[in-house]
């Protein structure tokens, strides 16, 4: 009897349950899983050390030289405590150099080292190779699209994140 109910307990444990139908029906929950799954890809495909986010940053280091650190806070879409946080190990690690704004010096000028800007070349080859898996079951033509509605909807749910507390209908 003691082995009839372990291995009627073990079955139980090890089966995966799908998930509720209203939960599938969420954008939230669509966007938490995908996000989960980007980040296991990430890890395993681009690299296991450099975050998203300081590949974020690396490249709009790249894009605008010379930019201060919270500007660039806002278009790789972090709060200004998050980005010095990644900033500073970014610094540590010799990827980047902060200084000193001429006109300010609360403010910090960022620029990409030598051995920052070689990371980020092959962070970027990986990254786009992964981009292309993860979008390999959407139809070549329609590629495109995805990347500008993820980026609507973004930006949209950040307004919403914005407003004052939804009420629901009394």
């Amino acid at each position: 009897m003691g082995e009839a109910l372990r291995s009627r307990r073990d079955r139980r444990a090890t089966a995966s349950a799908a998930p509720p139908a209203d939960l599938v029906a969420a954008p939230g929950y669509g966007a938490r899983r995908m996000y989960q799954a980007y980040l296991a890809a990430w890890s395993r495909h681009v690299d296991d050390v450099l975050t998203g986010p300081q590949f974020a940053v690396l490249s709009a280091i790249r894009a605008y030289p010379d930019s201060d650190q919270s500007s660039l806070a806002g278009a790789v879409a972090l709060d200004t405590s998050t980005m010095a946080d990644v900033c500073r190990r970014m610094e540590r690690r010799g990827l980047i150099a902060r200084a000193e704004s001429p006109h300010d010096a609360r403010r910090k000028i960022l620029s990409l080292t030598a051995d920052g800007a070689t990371a980020l070349d092959e962070i970027t080859r990986r990254t786009r190779r992964l981009d292309q898996e993860l979008l390999a079951a959407v139809p070549e033509e329609q590629r495109g699209d995805i990347a500008v509605l993820l980026n609507t909807l973004g930006a949209h749910w950040e307004s919403v994140a914005g407003r004052p507390p939804i009420r629901a209908a009394e």
